[in-house]
């Protein structure tokens, strides 16, 4: 089958094509259009304007993706679409195109959640992946533990209760002069600072459950740095990034040490834009070497929001009969 994928839940709009099947996972296409350089001016995605670059974006995007596909609309199967979670202005934009896309050529309509669309993304990757498995979604927006029973079958089972760990690195970027987007800086940052210098709080929330507060974290390090910033002192930025990360690894290997003595997953899926994190890779690939657990790590370019993992999803959604109808509308949080 040959699925269109649309993803326009933040500030990046992208369409992809993918032939998919039981035997088979192939990218076609996947154009990506980024808002990078407008949300700079601001320090961070502003929803409406991030609405209106969607708007100007998807219909030539949409063709780009076709072409470089070599296909026309009339040879794709199903039309996919993430419909939630997200900027509902984005995400309407992204829904209304491929509704009226459905519509004309009449195609079926796939509505796909944005977490599974990121955990979709290592199906891609890895053609051998098939569920039940353990995810972590670590995003701008979100940061979830997710039981994988089946394709279309997911129990999140941990959250963040506040900040998401993306969000949480580009806002401490932004108090420390990083401009918007900070993730990478601070990463690259991170390398040559002491981890142990600078004793910051732990992500991971106390007790018998499997859930984060980032907000704590980040207030705690902006804290740091103005307090700094009042002594007159310059912070140790390096140490600040490296320790910053630490606790957030500390955070998540010590919550998913608890679902793996409570669930005994064999294999963990990292997805999400904060998956490109190296400290975080490096931290799971141990935590999963010393369990002897399969560890699936998407390449970079499937990390970030694309096209590709909504279309990848959406196949699945498709086969388990869950289609869309003409008044699929956009949820800012939701299933």
């Amino acid at each position: 089958m040959l699925i269109l994928g649309i993803e326009s839940s933040c500030d990046e709009t992208a369409v992809s094509v993918c032939r998919m099947s039981d035997t088979q996972r192939e990218v076609l296409s996947d154009c990506i259009r980024s808002q990078v350089e407008i949300h700079k001016l601001y320090g961070g995605v502003v929803p409406e304007i991030a609405s209106r670059a969607h708007a100007e974006a998807i219909c030539g995007l949409c063709t780009q993706a076709l072409t470089q596909a070599g296909a026309e609309l009339s040879d794709v199967d199903a039309i996919g679409v993430t419909a939630t979670p997200g900027l509902v202005g984005a995400l309407l934009v992204g829904v209304n195109f491929a509704k009226g896309l459905a519509y004309a050529a009449g195609k079926p309509l796939v509505a796909v959640n944005h977490i599974r669309g990121h955990i979709a993304a290592a199906y891609l990757a890895y053609p051998e992946l098939k569920p039940p498995f353990f995810a972590l979604v670590a995003s701008g927006a979100h940061t979830s533990l997710v039981r994988v029973r089946d394709y279309t079958d997911h129990e999140t089972v941990g959250r963040t209760r506040d900040d998401a760990v993306g969000e949480a690195f580009d806002k401490v970027a932004r108090v420390m002069g990083i401009p918007y987007p900070g993730g990478a800086a601070m990463d690259a940052l991170a390398k040559e600072g002491d981890p142990a210098a600078i004793r910051f709080p732990s992500a991971a929330i106390a007790g018998d459950n499997l859930d984060f507060s980032f907000s704590g974290l980040k207030t705690s390090v902006i804290n740091y740095l103005n307090t700094c910033t009042q002594k007159g002192i310059n912070p140790p930025q390096a140490d600040v990034a490296a320790c910053f990360t630490a606790a957030v690894c500390g955070g998540v290997t010590k919550k998913l040490a608890l679902a793996y003595e409570r669930y005994g997953f064999d294999r963990l899926v990292l997805a999400g834009g904060v998956a490109a994190n190296s400290h975080l890779r490096a931290a799971l690939t141990e935590f999963c070497d010393k369990r002897n657990i399969g560890f699936y790590l998407p390449p970079l370019h499937l990390c970030g929001d694309n096209g590709a993992m909504i279309a990848a999803q959406a196949y699945y959604e498709y086969c388990a009969g869950n289609l869309a109808g003409y008044d699929l509308n956009a949820r800012a949080t939701g299933k």
